[in-house]
């Protein structure tokens, strides 16, 4: 994050291209050929690695040259990991106990600033970047020093900010932002029905919108989900805006868009939206057509209306698929999925809140207060992971999106507890990691609930029936002509953004950004979305904002993997061979490989969107007729098959509701077992609502 007139800046930004510079030229002259975490227990035990690992610390030793000593570059470098998984585990406490809305003085948003700022800047210190280059100089280009080095070199130079002016607009801008969080905590949400105003999360408003059968409720949720952008751009929102974009400016971006995504992907904003032009592109004659159909079919116009389209695409038949997916089940699906692919979590401690509640963070995410890494001594450090979703098991609908949420966190967490690399810096979720890459492996992995073979399988109901396959054809038939709304939909955010980051500062106004929102979405998607891209958490926080572009790259990814794996295997629920090939292919590197040629190297082929438009354009006929035979063949192998006693995902996991813990497997003594109590504090607690 340096000034452009300066020629380190430019220096710096070719540095961090060498990643991707290569990849993204044979991308974007190749690509679519068509018209994107209350105080815990930290596990701090370390496990022995093969003797290779420290064997290849005294190759190092012996291949050393220049002034520094092996001795002076290791201390540097343990002393870095040290000092950073400190200050990262406080800030992570701190992220955790605020967004989870935990009680207890030690939680506050002055000491989540405070910690965050600590962090940044322990980042930031020239000095730390000055001696890193250093140090560069002395060590083999090929030696795992040299590897480590250049990540801490291109994580340094994220952060450094060389202009004092910058520095002053980074506070200001973590200041507004913690204002507009805390504000955003306190917001009571809902709607008015018949009469009287019930009170619901974001989550609860979308849920309604999407299965409620009363037209007049889910309008009334939809506007409900709209007054988030009245709240947003009255508490802060327009300072924050204009101020992240001075601060980027002052550092000599085009913008604070171009400034994340050039951090976070290692290209700026004019090659990102390159490649989400093409498939914006692409893929606007499908879903005008789409939307053509959908009027016609559905009932005319009204159809399309915010507050319709999605019960009226999916709405009755996501009611009839509800009892298949009991929520409090989840976890224990989660578990024999993952373990069937052969996922491990490598001895890794997870915290998962899974209940909405009231003041708890409106979106699901999954962190890290202890990164996962091998010591210098060649012992390996687990994950501890906290991850959330927002499940309401009384209401229609929820079991199938907490699950599907559930799998995508439990995707980033077996993620990043299998990053094998010499420093917790390979293994955080920040810049210079790409958000691309992070997501790839969560949408992975919770594309599967969509299978007809998985659901064969998982989708099993309170009194054992499996999910019949005519349900799962009425799904078909009902979603997949319509499944480029949510591509749109996913398109719509980063666009808005840019555009939103494009203003000129003097018309950056509440009025005229609810303007731009209402815009985008009628171009990008046809017509007003059912989630209003005001309601979208992501736009509000530092960490999420001008991110959402990584879930476009990402489910290019997923296609593209699912395809390798259906050529190479023949299926992936339940492949035992998904889990060593990911983890191995994706996982172990961290972010010490670039994203395009992470995909190239499994797949074989450069990222293109080619894989996801073939999708959308296979007729139904044939989606029906390869779903089937996955649903049978899958069936006839569970009539084969018992399922295990009991599984191991190498890990302990907690299951936490705020400061409640619900369940533990280190007090419940198994995975199943501790699945069971949550299973029936669950059934205990929602007995009423049902």
């Amino acid at each position: 994050m340096l000034s452009a007139p300066l020629a380190s800046y430019t220096m710096r930004i070719a540095e961090k291209s060498f990643f991707l510079t290569q990849a993204l030229f044979t991308l974007t002259n190749r690509a679519l050929t068509v018209s994107s975490f209350s105080p815990t227990i930290i596990s701090l035990a370390a496990r022995p690695l093969p003797l290779s690992a420290t064997a290849r610390l005294a190759t190092n030793a012996e291949t050393m040259t220049g002034s520094s000593s092996f001795s002076d570059i290791a201390n540097f470098i343990d002393s870095t990991n040290a000092s950073y998984e400190r200050l990262h585990r406080d800030f992570e406490l701190q992220f955790w106990g605020t967004k989870m809305a935990l009680s207890g003085a030690s939680y506050s948003t002055a000491e989540l600033m405070r910690t965050k700022g600590e962090m940044e800047a322990f980042l930031a210190d020239e000095a730390k970047l000055k001696k890193t280059r250093e140090l560069l100089e002395s060590v083999p280009a090929d030696s795992d020093h040299a590897k480590t080095l250049k990540m801490l070199e291109r994580t340094f130079g994220c952060y450094i900010m060389e202009s004092e002016e910058a520095k002053a607009l980074r506070s200001e801008a973590t200041k507004i932002e913690g204002q507009l969080e805390s504000a955003r905590n306190t917001l009571s949400l809902g709607a008015t029905i018949d009469g009287k105003f019930e009170e619901m999360s974001s989550v609860g408003l979308r849920n309604k919108v999407r299965v409620d059968p009363d037209e007049k409720v889910r309008k009334a949720c939809y506007e409900g989900l709209s007054k988030i952008g009245d709240f947003v751009t009255e508490n802060g929102f327009v300072e924050l805006v204009k101020v992240r974009n001075r601060m980027a400016k002052a550092l000599g971006y085009i913008d604070f868009y171009d400034y994340k995504v050039t951090n976070a992907e290692g290209f700026g904003k004019a090659a990102l939206f390159g490649i989400l032009g093409t498939l914006e592109q692409g893929t606007r004659p499908i879903m005008e057509k789409a939307r053509e159909l959908f009027a016609s079919e559905k009932g005319g116009a009204n159809a399309l209306e915010p507050w319709n389209q999605s019960f009226l695409m999916a709405g009755d038949v996501t009611r009839r698929m509800d009892p298949y997916f009991p929520f409090e089940r989840s976890v224990e699906q989660w578990g024999r999925s993952f373990a069937a692919m052969n996922i491990s979590y490598r001895g890794a401690t997870m915290d998962l809140d899974l209940l909405d509640r009231k003041g708890k963070y409106s979106n699901g995410f999954c962190h890290w207060p202890q990164p996962a890494w091998v010591k210098p001594d060649g012992s390996w450090q687990p994950s501890t992971t906290h991850f959330t979703s927002l499940a309401d098991p009384s209401a229609i609908g929820s079991g199938y999106t907490g699950l599907t949420t559930l799998m995508h966190e439990a995707g980033h967490a077996a993620h990043f507890a299998n990053i094998e690399m010499p420093s917790p810096l390979f293994s955080q979720e920040r810049s210079p990691t790409s958000v691309a890459y992070a997501e790839l492996q969560s949408m992975f992995l919770d594309s599967l609930v969509g299978d007809a073979d998985w659901m064969a399988r998982y989708a099993v109901s309170r009194e054992g029936e499996v999910i019949p396959w005519d349900l799962i054809a009425d799904q078909i038939k009902a979603t997949h002509p319509y499944k480029v709304f949510a591509l749109r939909a996913m398109l719509a955010v980063p666009y808005f953004e840019k555009a939103l980051y494009e203003m000129v500062e003097e018309d950056v106004t509440a009025e005229s950004i609810k303007a731009l929102a209402d815009k985008v979405e009628k171009d990008i998607q046809g017509g007003l979305s059912p989630r209003p891209l005001l309601s979208v958490p992501h736009i509000l926080s530092d960490e999420a904002s001008c991110y959402y572009h990584g879930y476009v790259l990402a489910e290019m990814g997923v296609h593209q993997t699912r395809e390798f794996f259906m050529a190479r295997d023949g299926f992936i629920s339940d492949n035992p061979k998904v889990g060593p090939t990911i983890t191995q292919a994706y996982w172990k590197p961290g972010n010490s490989e670039p994203f395009l040629s992470l995909v190239e190297t499994l797949t074989g082929a450069p990222l293109t969107g080619q894989s996801w438009v073939n999708e959308l354009e296979q007729s139904i006929q044939d989606v029906l007729k390869e779903e089937k035979v996955k649903y049978e063949a899958k069936q006839a192998e569970c009539a084969d098959d018992s399922s295990p006693e009991d599984i191991d995902l190498d890990m302990r996991i907690r299951i936490v509701d705020g400061d409640d813990v619900l369940a533990d497997t280190a007090e419940e003594g198994s995975f199943l077992a501790t699945c069971k109590v949550f299973e029936e504090y669950v059934q205990k607690r929602f007995a009423k609502k049902e």
